[in-house]
């Protein structure tokens, strides 16, 4: 299979460039704008992966996504994560009961208390809120 084409505009080269120079661009970043560079003179995939010693596996990742993406393309993906478990709604309920009079008893809210209250909520996130 043939390696994919890179074909770079000015204002691409300027960008890879400049990420490959700056010591503030992180390694992952200032590697895959090497990947690319290297692309765009015509180097091919295993020529590029023995000269970064990196798999040509990952530089054609690279140079694929750069070819589909652009520079857009360079950037990490979003990782799924953990589901959110407070969203800005439990924020709500929590702010819109400390605006009512605490329970028979107590003279203010606290974090245990409101958690209580709620049911549903940690006495932790309360208190993040």
């Amino acid at each position: 299979m043939a390696a994919t084409v890179i074909e770079l505009t000015a204002d691409e080269r300027r960008t890879l460039s400049a990420w490959t120079r700056a010591g503030s661009t992180e390694h992952r970043y200032a590697q895959r704008a090497q990947f690319v560079l290297a692309a765009a003179r015509g180097d091919g995939t295993t020529t590029i992966a023995r000269a970064f010693r990196v798999r040509p596996a990952t530089v054609s990742k690279w140079r694929t996504r750069f070819a589909a993406r652009r520079v857009a393309g360079l950037q990490d993906d979003a990782r799924p994560g953990a589901p959110v478990r407070y969203g800005a709604a439990t924020e709500d309920r929590i702010l819109a009961l400390l605006d009512t009079a605490p329970p028979e008893g107590y003279a203010r809210w606290n974090g245990r208390l409101v958690a209580e209250q709620l049911g549903d909520v940690s006495p932790s996130q309360v208190w993040r809120v």
